[in-house]
């Protein structure tokens, strides 16, 4: 099984054009820091959706949301674990190959991603 990851290739090129925008002096950029705390506030924003999504599904009282957000959510994860690779210069297309393939063959899957 192949996958092609020309949205990781056009989202870091589009990250790193991005970051000039908002960081535009050279000696003011994020670090690897500043990005991990920028996740974790991501990813508890796209879990707060989650629960209230699960509440809905449930029919428990308390707010409710859409898989619209969840969808906005989920993406600026995966945007803020972009930016995250950029700051600890880490290439995440191998790193998701890699990962991906040695998860597979640990519990001998035949699925694998490879890079174009």
């Amino acid at each position: 099984m192949s996958c092609d990851l020309v949205y990781f290739d056009s989202l870091l090129e589009a990250n790193l054009a991005r970051q000039k925008d908002w960081f535009p002096d050279p000696t003011q950029q994020p670090d690897l820091c500043f990005r991990g705390v920028e996740l974790a506030g991501e990813a508890g924003e796209a879990c707060n959706v989650i629960k209230k999504l699960v509440r809905q599904v449930k029919g428990w009282k308390g707010s409710r949301d859409s898989f619209e957000h969840l969808a906005e959510e989920l993406a600026d994860v995966v945007i803020c674990v972009n930016l995250c690779a950029i700051a600890a210069g880490i290439d995440l297309d191998r790193a998701i190959e890699d990962k991906f393939n040695q998860t597979s063959a640990t519990h001998a899957f035949k699925q694998r991603l490879k890079l174009p």
